[in-house]
């Protein structure tokens, strides 16, 4: 089954390395990472089976209560609208997305979504597949015309127990002007002190010379950090770990240390893309198997 994928907001493309796994040819739409615009992006119709992705979760997240608390909105806004009208302009067979718990479930004409959320904190074995970190997400399966069935029927639990580690996510990131300059005296005239205001753009923390850092650290400089809603800070190595990803992943990317983090942490782990991926694929298997039957049934009446 080398069904062609589309995907959007891909990021990057923690999702699509699942789904490319269970043997899906995955194709990526335009994302901000790379300088894309989703608003700007028109697939062709009928030309693709699938399509998956989840629209920036910023706006649903319960971190947007501390950037609206300052007086800000977050920064992307709600974009699954522009999910909604690729999947009208695409017409694929079926579709999958991925938020945060309090996202809204998509809406698209003649297609009908059975939603769910992934809990893995009321399951004994971590998040029920496999995955040592603890991550709540919302997945919604859909197909064209016809109803989707649940997911979670093709998803099993852990042979074995694993112990359970916080979700790695990020924290709320000021935006404004005022987070990303520093103040600072550079000397005086004529017994006046002269104010300059420097531009906040490193990471503080030393950070080896393999991840792009120097070692050094930069007074005064914000550290946007990966965080579990205990406050623990993942190093790079534990983080990666926890996505499911190696350790020498990103390791030749022309990123900063923030930006490697950020993109990291901002994906679907990789144990759980896993799942859904080869959930979505038995459900495609199953529906094709019933199809064929009621085939068979229409033309042989002893069936």
């Amino acid at each position: 089954m080398r069904q062609l994928v589309l995907s959007l907001f891909p990021g990057i493309g923690l999702l699509d390395m699942a789904f490319e796994e269970e043997g899906f040819c995955v194709v990526r739409g335009p994302d901000l990472l790379w300088g894309g615009d989703i608003r700007k992006f028109h697939p062709p119709g009928g030309r693709i089976e699938g399509v998956i992705g989840g629209p920036p979760c910023q706006t649903f997240s319960t971190l947007a209560n501390l950037v609206r608390a300052k007086g800000y909105e977050p920064r992307f806004g709600n974009l699954i609208p522009e999910f909604e009208r690729v999947i009208v302009e695409a017409q694929p067979d079926w579709v999958l997305m991925e938020n945060v718990s309090a996202a809204p479930v998509p809406e698209v004409p003649d297609y009908q979504v059975t939603s769910f959320i992934l809990d893995n904190c009321h399951l004994d074995a971590g998040d029920g597949y496999g995955e040592q970190q603890e991550r709540k997400r919302r997945f919604s399966f859909a197909l064209h015309g016809r109803p989707a069935p649940n997911l979670l029927r093709w998803i099993t639990p852990a042979a074995l127990l694993l112990p359970r580690s916080g979700t790695v996510t990020q924290t709320h990131i000021d935006n404004s002007q005022g987070a990303k300059v520093r103040r600072v005296c550079t000397g005086t005239v004529r017994g006046t002190p002269r104010i300059r205001e420097r531009a906040i753009l490193s990471d503080p923390r030393s950070v080896p010379v393999a991840l792009g850092g120097s070692g050094k650290l930069e007074p005064g400089a914000r550290v946007p950090s990966v965080t579990s809603s205990d406050v623990i800070v993942y190093r790079w190595a534990r983080m990666l770990e926890l996505q499911g990803l190696p350790p020498d992943f990103l390791a030749d990317a022309p990123f900063t240390v923030e930006g490697k983090r950020k993109a990291v942490a901002n994906g679907v782990p990789i144990p759980m893309g896993r799942a859904i991926a080869r959930a979505v694929k038995e459900a495609l298997r199953s529906e094709t198997s019933l199809g064929s039957l009621e085939w068979n049934r229409g033309k042989n009446p002893l069936l």
